[in-house]
């Protein structure tokens, strides 16, 4: 009698034998392409990085404790990859983002967080509905601060081939600030991309803003919420914020439609000579608002533009939703916000959730 059954495993081993190692084949290959052909091994790479930065200052101690166990993480590359389309309108947008919930625990946050929010905003010199609406756009209030290990996604990003000049300097930065001790490895986590804390700060951008505001000697942008609401503040001051002035007004455009896009019109340049130029160009020209008030723009119930006593507010136009939808005339600080995310619809909504936060 024939041992069919017999056959029948050693068919069955080799058959799932070989299907393992056309899948482990597979998957080797999708991960290489996943990092773009980097030409040197990962480890040899390590190396080479970790003597850059004994070079600049940084300890084999922190150097050991940073990148323990760490090897390229194939998720940062995936998202990096395949960040998703823009699919929302911009009133999805805004509704989203400056919700009934979110208006609701922003209110509750600020009177949690008075203590150091008031003192913080006071000193820094921007008022605070500002510091907690960006707090609230960013992280929900501190409560999504992201859980990926900034060292091992800015060491992947910057083994990657894509934009690894960039991501590199920023993991040089990430090291500098473990080497002096502001955050431990554990606990400094952020984005995929690296944002950290609750205000989401790059590494660059941590050396550049991050404010020590309870003065304890080190800037805790992930668990001190003195620290965070000063390192907004501080960041929004370095770029020009007007304490005495909010960041612009819902108006009213002309019934006339071709009188509209002409307005709208005015405020564009058709190549602004600066980044995040599709934002910025509706920001290139400037008009004061007694020259929008002579073209026509009312405030929303009809009535006049304020008039301006000592002080010399421009304003741009922009219609977000088309010349059907909400106008507003934006200032300085507007336009302020736009340098922590270069985006009009995020800046609207920091300002309208600011509003809100009054």
């Amino acid at each position: 009698m024939r041992n069919y059954k017999g056959r029948s495993v050693i068919r069955a081993f080799f058959i799932t034998l070989v299907f393992s190692l056309f899948t482990a084949s597979f998957w080797t290959v999708h991960a290489q392409r996943q990092v773009e052909d980097n030409p040197v091994a990962f480890e040899d790479w390590l190396a080479e990085l970790k003597t850059e930065a004994l070079e600049e200052g940084i300890s084999q101690a922190t150097l050991d404790a940073a990148f323990e166990g760490h090897t390229p993480n194939e998720r940062v590359i995936e998202l990096d990859r395949r960040q998703p389309e823009f699919t929302q309108t911009a009133e999805q947008y805004l509704e989203r983002r400056v919700s009934p919930t979110r208006i609701r625990n922003g209110r509750a946050k600020m009177q949690e967080y008075a203590e150091v929010l008031n003192p913080s905003a006071r000193d820094i010199a921007v008022q605070k509905r500002f510091i907690a609406s960006i707090w609230g756009m960013e992280t929900n209030y501190g409560t999504f601060t992201g859980d990926f290990s900034v060292v091992r996604s800015l060491m992947t990003l910057a083994y990657d081939m894509r934009r690894s000049a960039f991501f590199r300097k920023e993991l040089m930065n990430a090291l500098k600030i473990l080497e002096e001790g502001h955050i431990t490895p554990d606990k400094m986590l952020g984005s995929w991309a690296g944002a950290m804390g609750q205000g989401q700060f790059m590494p660059s951008s941590f050396f550049a803003y991050a404010y020590d505001m309870d003065g304890d000697g080190k800037k805790d942008i992930w668990t001190n919420e003195a620290d965070v609401f000063g390192s907004i503040g501080n960041y929004l001051a370095v770029h020009g914020w007007k304490p005495d002035q909010t960041w612009g007004r819902e108006v009213k455009l002309p019934e006339d439609m071709a009188a509209r896009q002409a307005l709208v019109d005015l405020t564009h340049e058709p190549n602004p000579p600066r980044a995040c130029r599709r934002a910025l160009r509706d920001h290139s020209k400037k008009y004061s608002l007694d020259e929008w008030q002579e073209m026509g723009v009312r405030n929303l119930d009809g009535s006049d533009l304020p008039k301006v006593v000592n002080t010399n507010i421009e304003a741009t136009l922009i219609t977000p939703m088309g010349l059907d939808g909400p106008a507003y005339l934006t200032y300085q600080n507007f336009r302020t916000i736009l340098t922590y995310n270069c985006s009009n619809l995020y800046a609207l909504g920091v300002s309208l959730l600011a509003d809100e936060l009054r």
